[in-house]
């Protein structure tokens, strides 16, 4: 699929959702090419998430834990 870059920028939701469907979206600027939307597999996709900042490491409070029924009350 081809697409200009206005159209791009107006359908990037359906661009996506193409991708998703294993299509490949070219998208132009003045009839160039300038960009291509691939569609990734499961294997492209580190199995963890990541962060830039590592591990979050927060302090002891000594507060007790609380169930979801009491942080919902």
């Amino acid at each position: 699929m081809e697409m200009t870059s206005r159209e791009f920028t107006r359908c990037s939701a359906q661009v996506l959702a193409a991708a998703e469907r294993g299509e490949t979206i070219t998208v132009t600027v003045s009839a160039a090419a300038v960009a291509r939307v691939v569609p990734i597999s499961h294997h492209d996709v580190l199995p963890y998430p990541t962060d830039p900042m590592g591990a979050i490491q927060l302090p002891d409070l000594g507060l007790p834990d609380l169930t979801d029924e009491e942080l919902e009350s």
